[in-house]
């Protein structure tokens, strides 16, 4: 049941970034759940192979450069979800920023009311 909530919290978070942002376009709630759906997937199966590949960057860049790999994740999935659209790559820095912020503030307060 947590998996289904997340997700849903996932997608309503895609909704917000599209509307605060306008490098960030979803069609609707359908296109926001299946761009969270692989956004999620993404990020649990591609990014630590990116990370681990990147390793030494990420190193030298002292983290920021997991910036970077999350603005591709973020891009690669607007390629690939049709209804999910980002403008260009600083589009997706700032779109993935925003989401991952969201998410997390969300997330700690669903986290805090249930405990």
């Amino acid at each position: 049941m947590r998996i289904i909530v997340r997700w849903c919290i996932n997608a309503l978070a895609l909704l917000a970034v599209a509307y605060l942002y306008s490098g960030v376009k979803v069609d609707g709630i359908m296109a926001a759940l299946i761009a969270a759906l692989v956004l999620g997937l993404a990020n649990a199966i591609i990014r630590p192979v990116l990370i681990l590949l990147t390793l030494p960057v990420t190193l030298l860049t002292m983290g920021l450069f997991i910036f970077i790999i999350n603005a591709f994740l973020f891009w690669f999935v607007a390629e690939v979800v049709s209804g999910f659209n980002v403008t260009g790559f600083m589009a997706a820095l700032i779109g993935s920023l925003m989401y991952s912020v969201i998410t997390l503030l969300v997330n700690a307060i669903i986290t805090d009311k249930k405990e």
